[in-house]
């Protein structure tokens, strides 16, 4: 248990059976009246963004959250399969877990997984990852109708919008929050 004096960004909160994590939150005293506690909470299951207040000084229930340094071994058409690189256990996570994150996954990459009493919660992959560039059209010099990108196809699948100078082959480095193209990775 904690008060909500004691919230900080990335907090996992168990509220009504349910995990929120603190995405955003602001104490505030009004002229008249007790301070509170404005918050941005996330759904940890669903996704969801909510902004709820509370007063200063309530007891929240801080849901314990566990994140483990693990390696994406494989898909198996269902589930996503990790290794723990601790324990060796391995955890079969579904596609709703891992969420957005498919489109940056490769066999053998690390990736930090969030558990709760055992449970995968979502996975946090770095802020960029380099991969390959499976297929794109040839840019075509005097084509600026586009804004000067192209679409391309990644290794993983992920299509992504690239500059017109990018070639199939090529190594790209790729944001993992919005999908945006970084720059090219020298070999």
């Amino acid at each position: 248990m904690a008060t909500t004096n004691d919230l900080k960004n990335g907090m996992v909160l168990n509220l009504d059976g349910q995990l929120w994590s603190v995405v955003w939150f602001q104490h505030h005293k009004p002229g008249k009246g007790g301070a509170v506690v404005r918050t941005k909470l996330k759904s940890v299951l669903s996704g969801k963004v909510v902004d709820r207040t509370f007063n200063a000084d309530v007891k929240v229930d801080v849901a314990n959250v566990d994140k483990r340094n693990m390696q994406y071994l494989y898909h198996d058409g269902t589930s996503y399969v990790f290794m723990d690189s601790a324990t060796f256990d391995q955890y079969e996570l579904s596609e709703a877990t891992v969420g957005d994150a498919t489109g940056f996954l490769l066999e053998n990459q690390e990736a930090v997984v969030a558990m709760n009493d055992g449970n995968p919660l979502y996975i946090e992959l770095p802020a960029s990852v380099e991969l390959l560039i499976d297929y794109t059209e040839p840019g075509l010099q005097g084509d600026r109708s586009s804004g000067g990108t192209k679409p391309a196809k990644l290794e993983t699948g992920r299509e992504i919008q690239v500059p017109l100078f990018i070639t199939t082959g090529e190594k790209v480095k790729v944001d993992t929050r919005d999908g945006s193209y970084l720059g090219r990775v020298s070999s």
